[in-house]
């Protein structure tokens, strides 16, 4: 074994052992050896009875103290290491989406935990969320250029999980300068997104398949109002699909600017508004004002972003939906979605009916939903499947 050894308290393994990749820290034999290594050590895993159960990293600072990349004995995560998974990822990707826009990786789900890699064509968006990923970013970028040969890569290097690794938060572009937004291309549509200073990585692939059924149900529609808007994604591919009257909203205004951006591209700028608000308070003018639409979505940003907010993020969306609930006419649709993690999805539905119970109206689930398979979940981690949503059709 080339790498430190770091091993499990007694019974200790057995959720590791089962295919789960995270290991706590109070699961961890935490000696002065284990604690004086470096943050992001990859290290070899063994339970305490010296049975081996893979390499990974390892960061005695932090709760998930372990994260598995491998059950198998390697010598080195080289850049062949990495290019074999990133193959894999591209072939299965290329399978899933016909053109080169999505999420070719998606942290533990590759088996690369701490790593998210989004495709827009030549320009790669990486997020780099642990100090071992951090450590091993040259190899990696090697072995990213190695299979996809890409024009730029941007470093997203700024979300919070970052500090809670002790790595600075920053964004960085390795290749030729982006100048301005970047299109995108999803489901035949063209979009714009902002992989510099966009939220996330500039682009919600997850929501793929989402734009797509909404958009199918907004055919010939005479209104929607699309809360959230973000750049458009629900917006636009709901005009596209015949919707005659389209408001977006978000607080935003450089969001906005890219979903107008969009919009003017696809020449529906007859059939698209948006408008800078907060989306409570322009829910509350639209209720007083009695406004209805056919169809309503609501894709907020996470409102639960911890398990303490639990509480305080199943109100939210209780509130949400009752809201949104309140104006969409009666045999009218609504989309609402979360993107925690903890927001367990019997818990979502919970909140969601009973703000439309709050809102004097009832419904019907047509579709449960979820993230597109660009952004597959690992079996043994419920945490990897974030996103859920709901299509109901109210009455």
């Amino acid at each position: 074994m080339l790498y430190p050894i770091i091993r499990l308290n007694p019974q200790k393994h057995r959720r590791v052992q089962a295919g789960h990749p995270w290991i706590y820290s109070n699961e961890i034999v935490m000696d002065a050896a284990a604690k004086g290594l470096p943050r992001g050590s990859i290290v070899g895993f063994y339970a305490h009875d010296q049975h081996f159960l893979g390499i990974g990293s390892f960061n005695s600072h932090t709760l998930i103290a372990g994260r598995l990349f491998t059950s198998h004995l390697v010598d080195e995560l080289d850049e062949e290491w990495f290019a074999k998974r990133f193959e894999a990822a591209l072939a299965l990707r290329t399978r899933l989406v016909p053109c080169p826009y999505y999420r070719l990786i998606h942290a533990e789900a590759d088996g690369l935990p701490g790593l998210i890699v989004d495709r827009f064509n030549e320009i790669l968006c990486v997020q780099i969320n642990t100090a071992a990923m951090d450590s091993l970013w040259p190899t990696i970028e090697k072995a990213l250029r190695c299979v996809l040969n890409p024009k730029n890569i941007v470093l997203r290097n700024d979300a919070f999980a970052r500090e809670i690794e002790g790595l600075p938060r920053e964004t960085k572009i390795v290749g030729a300068d982006i100048s301005g937004p970047i299109p995108v291309i999803e489901n035949g549509i063209t979009y714009y997104a902002d992989v510099c200073a966009g939220q996330k990585t500039g682009w919600y692939f997850d929501q793929r398949d989402n734009h797509t059924l909404v958009a199918k149900y907004a055919a010939n529609a005479e209104s929607m109002l699309d809360l959230y808007t973000h750049a458009g994604g629900f917006a636009v591919a709901a005009a596209k699909a015949g919707a005659k009257r389209v408001i977006g909203i978000d607080s935003s205004e450089p969001a906005l600017e890219l979903a107008k951006k969009a919009t003017l591209f696809n020449k529906l700028g007859d059939r698209c508004d948006y408008m800078r608000s907060d989306v409570f308070e322009d829910l509350e003018r639209r209720i007083k004002a009695k406004e209805r639409y056919d169809i309503v979505v609501a894709d907020p940003p996470a409102f639960v972003k911890s398990r303490k907010d639990l509480a305080s993020g199943a109100r939210g969306y209780r509130k949400l939906a009752r809201m949104a609930a309140s104006v969409t006419k009666n045999g009218g649709f609504l989309f609402i979605a979360s993107c925690s993690h903890n927001m367990e999805l019997p818990i979502f539905i919970e909140n969601v009916a009973a703000g439309l119970n709050d809102s004097g109206k009832s419904g019907r689930i047509l579709h449960t939903c979820f993230a597109a398979p660009d952004h597959p979940t690992h079996p043994n981690l419920p945490e990897s499947a974030y996103l859920k949503g709901l299509f109901l059709a109210l009455a």
